[in-house]
């Protein structure tokens, strides 16, 4: 039995897609001491059969595995339950990474904490500052003088352009585009807000507001 340990918390699409990126990242890092079998996923229930080869832990299984170091991601898109998962792992000792697919691109950007997932060809620009547990879709992208909160998501294919300010768990649908905003007056997507699929975002979008069309609009309650 090894030392250490590899949980990616969820069991579902997004974690199933995060998983090889994971092996990747680790298989550079030797200095971990995680081995492909002791790379699992962590739900709240056990899973009766591997899943794409990994085990599925329970969380108290997870707790109670002997290893030593145990390191985690939290491959699931809803931020709240992100931010949640979070504390509990972390009240629990274990050691929270940040994973960047061998295909994606950070350029001058600062990913000021941990916890961050940059999945195939995510791409994230100059004098970008990004907050806690950002999840970056495959083909999502991050312009220059943009700030992210934390945990903030990106669906697949999100387009945020320059000098656009997003505010904590906002999440952005898959294909979603934001229009530049300027150094005096940053294009702003409120905390909370839902950005939908395709949508093509112009103005400010208010804390907690949902949002789709082109130009998006606030949908009716």
């Amino acid at each position: 039995m090894g030392e250490a340990i590899f949980g990616a918390f969820g069991r579902g699409g997004f974690a199933r897609e995060v998983m090889p990126i994971a092996r990747h990242f680790l298989a550079d890092r030797p200095d971990y001491g995680i081995a492909p079998d002791q790379m699992v996923f962590v739900d709240r229930q056990r899973g009766d059969a591997p899943v794409n080869g990994h085990a599925v832990l329970s969380e108290d299984d997870f707790a109670a595995h002997p290893a030593v170091r145990k390191y985690f991601c939290v491959a699931v898109g809803d931020g709240r339950l992100r931010q949640a998962i979070t504390a509990r792992a972390l009240n629990a000792g274990y050691r929270l990474l940040s994973l960047a697919s061998r295909h994606a691109v950070v350029m001058d950007a600062g990913i000021s904490g941990e916890g961050a997932i940059l999945c195939h060809f995510a791409t994230i620009t100059a004098n970008v500052t990004i907050g806690r547990s950002f999840n970056c879709d495959n083909h999502a992208s991050v312009a220059h003088d943009c700030v992210i909160g934390d945990f903030v998501t990106f669906a697949p294919g999100v387009r945020c352009n320059g000098n656009v300010v997003v505010e904590d768990f906002a999440y952005l649908g898959s294909g979603a585009t934001i229009r530049q905003g300027t150094p005096e007056q940053p294009l702003r997507i409120g905390a909370g807000a839902i950005i939908g699929m395709g949508a093509v975002v112009i103005r400010d979008v208010p804390a907690g507001a949902t949002v789709a069309g082109n130009p998006a609009r606030i949908l009716a309650p």
